[in-house]
């Protein structure tokens, strides 16, 4: 145990600039973090891209500077991506979709400073909750990790889904439907086991046009369009910046760190499960986002009606488990040579660059434990710092959700594209953050939760891949493994909470409806659904109800019968999903359409400018994206930057060519000059031979 201790602050020697030794790590590790602090912000790059990117440049350090410098980059990408997830609604990458939820709602009622300083701080506290969960779980890491074998995989892929049932505005079947959804999603492209095309849609597209799916859907891409797309056009359409109330009294960062220490329960339970999550090869941080996100919903002090709506214990959840979760993927990493995430995955390689085999040399005092030990400190160090310039910046950042919406529109539609583009450098990317744009709007006007979709997909490939282990494994047998007894009782109370607390909530309520003789009234009062009418809200449903036909009859007669062993998952989330969609169909049909209101002139001329607007922020959407197409990023940067100021937005030739050329000068100074992007050129310069 001496061994141990010593170690451990022999690791921190390493890497404080205080002492010989620690000088170069803590200078490289600060380059890292500026690095990381720049990509974090924009969207789809992420930390797996900037530690890809970053590689190179460790050839000719030492392993305690390669890894700060590394370390420091990576662990700094998931705080600053809740950055621009709580400003715009734009995710920094995949996994801090999470934050989107009640972080920009927090921004859009003008406590974004309040967000901020809540996501953090939590954010803070999470990175160092994992940091030491990493070094309390060196000595004891081998049974933490062989604990959790493919039944358990599975159900808690299971588990996941069924707690954003909590998410689903009262309607278990519509909560889980869309989760069903995000399986489906998760299974577009070439099946892992068979390597059988499913749901590629060949006879629509033609063979030559499905190559891009074969590779499945982008995380980035659908999470950038099921949330950004629809913030941009309930932006263009409100015609107001991103904040609509004036900044409260408590809308200040130090507010949000107060919040973080007042629910000091609700973040150290989000740190664990994020810690615990993160250990667990294979799942990473979506899930833990969305687990912790879950927690928060059902345990939270907050009325469970205001999650979704700007409750901040939706951010501190998620918050901390984003970051807590690097300390786990740390430990089967270096305890076994299995990656935690992507992340750890390309953290593999610098291993290998620098001559260091992950496994029982690196838990050695005698060896590299203490830079096993270095990497626990780097991660507390870059936190730190991060979180400590963040504050030095945030109430300049919130200021931003008080611009102009017009001003702000084409720098984002910009970024969201980037996002879409940048994980697989296609314009097929783009095209599904279209499609999913255009999801993401219908869901929320016909009152359909998105979190449960998107975690379906996050953890589709899981569960898929692990039933097939499963049944090929402990055939029926793996039902009575106590491990899956246990998470099968948790998904039961998952599903039966939200019943049962419906019901608790609808007894006083029809107990009020009662009149003195014991009669109902007939006011129905308004209908759920958001703005859809009833007929829409019924179609949509209709939709998802066609949709789970066509995945049965392909699973039957498609693919299916070329190769059963690919129809597995399909049937298995298929039927279910199918028969909850037309539950979901049952309800919406059965709920009173929109009382008539008499309709003033007045109202009538409004609801028409909100429809022009509607319809003309979604022409502007798909212009940007064929401006990107024809000219490329750099060339249009620039001109649909200016033509949407002036011709979208009306404004002033000053202020229309200052922020075109703000716009044509990040991408190419940034992207094009200094990251050196390989934007590809723009299909009219392909078409007039000029590229």
């Amino acid at each position: 145990m001496l061994d141990y201790f010593g170690s451990l602050f022999a690791g921190l020697g390493a890497v404080l600039p205080f002492t010989a030794a620690g000088q170069d790590p803590f200078i490289f590790m600060m380059i890292g973090i500026a690095i990381g602090f720049a990509v974090g912000i924009l969207p789809g790059l992420g930390g797996a891209t900037t530690l890809a990117l970053m590689l190179p440049f460790i050839y000719k350090m030492d392993p305690t500077t390669a890894f700060a410098f590394l370390l420091g980059s990576h662990a700094v990408t998931a705080t600053t991506g809740d950055i621009t997830s709580v400003l715009f609604g734009v995710p920094g990458e995949g996994i801090t979709a999470a934050t989107i939820v009640d972080g920009h709602a927090m921004a859009k009622r003008g406590e974004a400073g309040r967000a901020l300083g809540a996501a953090l701080m939590s954010s803070l506290i999470g990175a160092i909750f994992g940091a030491f969960a990493l070094a309390l779980a060196i000595p004891i890491v081998q049974p933490l990790v062989l604990s959790i074998g493919a039944p358990e995989f599975l159900m808690l892929s299971l588990l996941g889904i069924t707690f954003l049932a909590s998410l689903s505005g009262g309607n278990l079947a519509k909560g889980l439907t869309a989760g069903g959804f995000g399986l489906v999603l998760a299974m577009v492209g070439l099946d892992a086991i068979t390597s059988v095309s499913r749901y590629t849609l060949e006879p629509i597209l033609g063979s030559q046009n499905v190559l891009f799916l074969w590779d499945g859907l982008s995380l980035v891409a659908v999470t950038v369009g099921l949330f950004a797309i629809p913030e941009i056009i309930e932006l263009g359409t409100q015609g107001s910046s991103i904040a609509r109330d004036a900044p409260s009294a408590l809308g200040g960062v130090m507010q949000g760190v107060r919040d973080t220490f007042r629910h000091w329960k609700l973040v150290l339970r989000c740190s664990a499960i994020g810690t615990y999550i993160g250990l667990i090869p294979g799942l990473g941080g979506g899930p833990a986002q969305w687990v912790a996100y879950a927690h928060a919903v059902q345990s939270g002090s907050s009325d469970q009606t205001s999650f979704g709506q700007g409750a901040v214990e939706g951010v501190l959840g998620p918050g901390a488990a984003n970051n807590s979760k690097e300390g786990g993927s740390l430990v089967p990493t270096i305890a076994f040579g299995v990656p935690g995430s992507v992340g750890m995955a390309i953290l593999l390689g610098a291993f290998i660059i620098q001559g260091i085999v992950p496994g029982p040399d690196l838990l050695n005092p005698h060896k590299h434990l203490n830079l096993t030990f270095s990497f626990v400190w780097i991660i507390v160090l870059s936190n730190i710092v991060t979180v400590a310039i963040s504050f030095l910046f945030l109430k300049q950042l919130a200021r931003i959700t008080f611009v102009k919406g017009t001003y702000l529109i084409p720098f984002l539609l910009l970024l969201i594209f980037l996002g879409g583009f940048a994980v697989k450098n296609s314009f097929g990317d783009m095209i599904v953050v279209l499609l999913f744009g255009a999801v993401g709007w219908l869901m929320i006007r016909n009152d359909w939760q998105r979190p449960p979709l998107l975690l379906g997909l996050v953890l589709g490939g899981i569960a898929d891949n692990n039933l097939f282990l499963t049944s090929k494994i402990y055939g029926m047998s793996w039902v009575t493994r106590p491990g899956v007894i246990v998470i099968g009782l948790m998904i039961a109370g998952a599903l039966l909470y939200p019943l049962w607390q419906a019901r608790r909530q609808r007894r006083p309520l029809e107990a009020a409806a009662e009149g003195p003789a014991g009669e109902g009234h007939e006011d129905a009062g308004p209908p759920e659904g958001g703005e859809a009418s009833k007929s829409e809200r019924t179609l949509f449903a209709g939709l998802f109800v066609a949709l789970f036909v066509y995945v049965v009859y392909e699973a039957l007669y498609g693919f299916g019968a070329v190769e059963k062993q690919a129809a597995l998952f399909p049937l298995a989330v298929g039927l279910p999903s199918l028969a909850l969609a037309i539950l979901a169909l049952i309800h919406e049909f059965r709920l009173p359409g929109p009382a008539a209101v008499a309709e003033t002139a007045a109202i009538a001329a409004e609801r028409a400018l909100l429809r022009r607007r509607t319809v003309g922020i979604v022409c502007w959407t798909v212009g940007f994206f064929l401006t990107i197409w024809l000219l490329g990023f750099i060339t249009a940067s620039a001109v649909a930057t200016l033509a949407y100021l002036k011709l979208g937005a009306g404004e002033k030739w000053g202020i229309s060519i200052a922020l075109t050329a703000v716009a044509w000068g990040f991408f190419f100074g940034l992207f094009d000059y200094g990251l050196h992007l390989p934007f590809p050129p723009g299909e009219l310069f392909v078409w007039l031979g000029v590229a």
